[in-house]
């Protein structure tokens, strides 16, 4: 039987917090309590996200999901690359690290779709893109709640159409990636909120709001706007099953880190996190997913090794100051509006 999201116990999901956060631990505690994880399956082996889907089970008897990236081709301009790469080399020579080697790839995404269909969690969610009609076709034959990440009317529109069974609405306060599917487009930048009323409107499937809702006074206005959860990340970033690097939490816990900003001069994808040097100093950085991730990967591994938090990446939307270090659960449960 497909999943009814808008039953939770708790109607709040963990947002797939790719590249570390986001731990079978974590996910465990929020589906535990009530709510909804989800596994970041970006970044993985379809081999890795099989063994952390065991581990869930194995911990949980709870409903979870798995999240996957959609990556469509792309060709990034080779001379706004190569400009960007001389920028960079300064900083890598400071940290004592070499640059990676920009490329685009898929993220195995159809051996993680096969992988899917044959685990069956029961949600998958996927980012970025939109799957086509015969993935989510076949995810509904197995009894898998497909939802896919809208960031605007039109990308919902042709969601629904293909056949998602829900969608994520996220809007412009969320941390991490923006889920906008054009890579070279600007995202849209209507609140979370007026965005869910206006994709509830159209949609005709269960919706669920993301982006910079903190406490339950945010989850219930969420689902006043007719979303039937809310998903949250950064909540959850300070806690103690999340795999967040050392530098990240000490620097959400710093009030020198008060602001966050839009960038894309970590990976070529707009994203949002804690403003800092790195991101003042490369705003010129072209469009290009995942070309810039691997390009820029050693420095960012060598910048959060070093502690040297004006250099690496972390990721935050527009209420990290409301993130707790308590356990997971405790935090789904405080959620419950």
């Amino acid at each position: 039987m497909v999943l009814n999201i808008g039953r939770l116990p708790v109607p709040v999901m963990g947002a797939p917090l790719a590249g570390g956060p986001s731990t079978p631990e974590l996910v465990s505690a929020v589906s535990g309590a009530g709510g909804l994880g989800f596994l970041a399956g970006g970044y993985k082996t379809a081999d890795l996200v099989a063994a952390e889907t065991a581990a869930v089970r194995a911990a949980v008897s709870a409903p979870f999901g798995v999240n996957v990236f959609v990556v469509a081709p792309y060709e990034v301009d080779p001379v706004s690359l190569r400009e960007y790469r001389r920028s960079l080399q300064p900083e890598a020579d400071r940290l004592h690290v070499g640059l990676g080697e920009p490329r685009w790839d898929d993220d195995e995404y159809r051996a993680k779709i096969d992988l899917i269909l044959d685990l069956r969690p029961d949600v998958v969610s996927f980012t970025f893109g939109c799957p086509d009609a015969e993935v989510l076709s076949n995810l509904t034959a197995r009894d898998v709640l497909s939802m896919v990440t809208v960031t605007s009317v039109a990308e919902a529109r042709v969601a629904v159409a293909r056949g998602a069974a829900s969608l994520c609405v996220q809007g412009p306060e969320a941390g991490g990636h923006r889920g906008t599917w054009d890579l070279e487009q600007q995202p849209d930048p209507t609140p979370l909120l007026d965005l869910v009323s206006s994709v509830v409107a159209v949609a005709g499937v269960p919706v669920v709001a993301a982006g910079g809702l903190t406490d339950a006074a945010d989850v219930a206005s969420a689902l006043a706007r007719g979303a039937v959860a809310a998903q949250m990340g950064t909540a959850y970033l300070l806690c103690d099953e999340a795999g967040t690097s050392s530098v990240h939490r000490a620097a959400l816990s710093n009030p020198a880190f008060a602001r966050t900003a839009v960038t894309r001069a970590y990976t070529g994808r707009w994203a949002r996190g804690l403003a800092n040097r790195f991101i003042a100093e490369h705003t010129d950085a072209p469009a290009g997913y995942p070309h810039l991730h691997h390009l820029t990967a050693p420095l960012r591994k060598a910048a959060a090794s070093a502690g040297d938090s004006q250099v690496a990446q972390m990721w935050a939307g527009t209420g990290h100051a409301s993130a707790k270090p308590i356990p997971g659960a405790d935090i789904t449960r405080s959620l419950a509006p």
